[in-house]
């Protein structure tokens, strides 16, 4: 299933418009500023910086007439720079959330969505990961509040260095269809 994303200059989907169907690192080329966007199909990640960087919000199917007032929703970020095609998954989901660095500490299996992993698993911290099956988001704060991140198949050594000390509370699958 291919997605489709549609981003415009301006609010209510005015202005000149990109139009995307995989991954795109730097949208600076084709626009000079991303103001509201129409998910037509798929899920994608979005991010304030060129590269995948800064600060990441989910985009499922749906319209997003203002990015000023997604900032009320958790978006952290008011101007989309990169986006990135999350693929759908199917089968079943593994993570391994470690409470240190390099896979250090305590260390949990997950096969499905942790609402807070300080009550669950009586870890105080999240630092490193590897996820083995499925894509995730990782939230800043328990009940999937906060920051986020995307995380795909892989390791991932220290959340500290990706995200400028960022530690992650809550995590969840995307099962979305989108």
């Amino acid at each position: 299933m291919m997605g489709k994303i549609t981003f415009y200059e301006e609010r209510n989907f005015q202005g000149r418009s990109y139009e995307c169907m995989s991954d795109c690192a730097d949208m600076s080329s084709h626009m000079s500023r991303s103001q509201s966007c129409r998910v037509e199909s798929g899920c994608f990640m979005v991010y304030e910086r060129n590269n995948y960087m800064g600060n990441q919000y989910f985009m499922r199917r749906g319209e997003y007439r203002d990015m000023n007032r997604m900032m009320s929703m958790g978006m952290m970020f008011d101007n989309i720079r990169s986006c990135r095609m999350i693929p759908y998954h199917r089968g079943q989901f593994r993570m391994k959330i470690y409470e240190k660095e390099n896979f250090g500490g305590q260390s949990y299996d997950l096969m499905d969505d942790c609402d807070n992993v300080q009550d669950r698993y009586r870890m105080s911290d999240c630092q490193s990961c590897n996820v083995m099956d499925g894509h995730w988001l990782m939230y800043e704060q328990p009940q999937y509040r906060g920051r986020m991140m995307y995380m795909r198949p892989g390791e991932y050594k220290s959340f500290r260095d990706m995200m400028s000390g960022q530690r992650f509370m809550s995590m969840r699958r995307i099962t979305d269809m989108c």
